[in-house]
């Protein structure tokens, strides 16, 4: 059998999937019928134990009960948001928003004050599910102060709460098509101003189907839940995707290493998603009190690239292979994987191939047209997961949608003639921190509100552990003072604590265009300068 080789950068071999019309609480009603008995979701402590357990059947019973509950206060198609941690209530919701027609809006427990209430208002949110506090933010203060200034906002609920949780159970669930909207998860814009992205239900559970399929994860199996549930990582590719193979979810609220390992082991879990950062706080705990690991078969790591050292010290130290996954919100997430079959080199050195249902070419962003093989363009997916759009911002998704279904991701790299893809760079100017996209715009927005900042410039730097940090240029406005300490504190009372710039500049002038704007790579280049080339 002769092997197929692409003469250019357009990869459409995996595109053909079967692409079926589903809905998430279709798909749970279905898995309570016929995998009534199997366990589907598994409450993960923050020590390392765990605790409550549901089957399937009792799973869909408690959701089917929240649903009811919500479909006596809200109307098909409103939004309702979830702002809390990897617990089981937030999944419980996650399904119970499905089946009764909302659209959930999924809202990271890092933010702060000006954060929540512009996702709040964005969205138009008629519902607030929290929990009290998480990681000392004060999140139950946040919402009651951000809550009394928005006038969709009709209630703020105690998602921990089960009284308030679960009320009237009388309400009448609507019929729900595959293409009704499922999901709003704002990803931050290079504006500043957060899109939130809007994903339907045949979006997100063809993604997580044939994320399954394709990583070979097999069913009735157990998988640990460490990326956030406010991302497609976590609410998408490890809810959804579980969903689907009759496989039990154990979210864990907040990452430990030590405790991960410990429920691995525990609940005998055989897969994971993660960011590479996490694999490697698992191997350095695992070398230093070694736990039975030999159920676990993959790592998916996403959000930024594998060293080879660490997929390495994956299979040796964890036992499982490393399998890499490149995505965006706005394709549901996944775009690009490694399949089992791949080698360490392909796994380490590429993003895989298209994902199974997915078309991927290199393209000019400037002409659309098809890139050699190898060659540098802009990554551009299709698929049946790509988004609806972005919430009332149809230019937004005009800029980012192209008339035949492409979607442009702002990423650069290149294809080999086997379909392989690499990431070469950017090209929106976005910081990948710890396998989390912040954008330079929005925290200098922030910074510029402070009265000693004149002008501010902020550009990632190589980090050790991270990838990359956040580092700060800033120009004093003329009769104030600069200290780090007292623009650090504004940036943490504003937004979340990992868009807090690590590194801090003073300049009194900057390398500019030839039209006057700021090359932040010489920025960059003058930091490595400095320290010898490295972070």
């Amino acid at each position: 059998m002769t092997e197929r080789r692409l003469e250019k950068a357009h990869c459409d071999w995996f595109a053909d999937a079967e692409v079926l019309d589903t809905t998430i609480g279709g798909l749970l009603r279905e898995q309570a019928r016929t995998n009534g008995d199997a366990p589907a979701l598994i409450e993960g402590l923050a020590d390392g134990t765990s605790g409550r357990r549901w089957t399937y059947a009792q799973m869909f019973a408690d959701a089917e009960r929240l649903a009811r509950g919500l479909a006596t206060r809200f109307h098909p198609l409103e939004r309702i948001a979830a702002w809390g941690p990897n617990i089981p209530e937030w999944v419980l919701l996650e399904h119970a928003c499905a089946l009764a027609g909302l659209v959930l809006v999924t809202v990271n427990p890092a933010y702060q004050r000006r954060e929540l209430d512009y996702v709040l208002r964005q969205s138009g949110s008629a519902g607030l599910f929290i929990v009290g506090e998480f990681r000392g933010n004060p999140m139950a203060d946040i919402a009651g102060n951000v809550a009394d200034g928005i006038d969709t906002l009709r209630e703020v609920v105690d998602m921990q709460d089960h009284a308030a949780l679960f009320t009237d159970p009388s309400g009448t669930l609507p019929d729900v098509g595959t293409n009704d909207p499922a999901q709003i998860q704002y990803t931050s814009g290079t504006t500043g101003f957060p899109k939130g992205v809007v994903l339907s239900h045949r979006n997100l559970t063809n993604n997580a189907r044939l994320f399954i399929a394709v990583g070979e994860m097999g069913e009735r199996q157990v998988t640990l839940g460490l990326t956030p549930l406010f991302h497609t990582m976590g609410c998408s590719m490890g809810v959804l995707g579980a969903l689907q193979s009759a496989t039990a979810y154990c979210p864990l609220p907040a990452f430990d290493p030590n405790a991960a390992l410990d429920l691995i082991e525990r609940e005998r879990v055989t897969w994971t998603i993660c960011v590479p950062t996490m694999a490697v706080a698992m191997v350095a705990a695992q070398k230093a009190k070694p736990r039975d690991l030999s159920s676990l078969k993959r790592i998916g790591m996403g959000g930024a690239m594998v060293a080879p050292e660490l997929a390495r010290n994956v299979e040796a130290v964890l036992g499982a292979q490393a399998l890499v996954a490149y995505g965006q919100t706005e394709s549901s997430p996944l775009i690009t994987t490694g399949r089992p079959s791949d080698s360490v080199e392909r796994i380490t050195t590429t993003i895989g191939q298209p994902a199974a249902g997915c078309e991927v070419a290199i393209v000019d962003p400037a002409t659309g047209e098809i890139m050699s093989v190898d060659t540098v363009g802009e990554i551009r997916s299709r698929s049946a997961s790509t988004m609806l759009g972005y919430h009332e911002n149809p230019e937004a998704t005009a800029e980012v949608m192209t008339p035949d279904g492409w979607l442009c991701t702002g990423d650069l790299g290149t294809m080999d003639d086997q379909g392989y893809v690499k990431i070469t760079g950017r090209v929106r100017d976005m910081i990948i921190r710890g396998g989390e996209n912040l954008f330079p715009a929005e925290i200098e927005n922030v910074l510029l509100e402070h009265p000693s900042v004149a002008e501010c410039a902020v550009v990632g730097v190589p980090d050790p552990v991270l990838g990359e940090a956040v580092a700060a240029w800033i120009r004093v406005a003329e009769g104030e003072s600069y200290d780090p300490e007292v623009l650090r504190g504004h940036v943490r009372s504003e937004i979340a604590a990992q868009k807090c710039p690590a590194h801090w500049q003073q300049v009194s002038e900057w390398p500019l265009t030839g039209s006057g704007k700021i090359q932040k790579f010489k920025l960059r280049d003058a930091w490595l300068a400095e320290r010898g080339g490295e972070g």
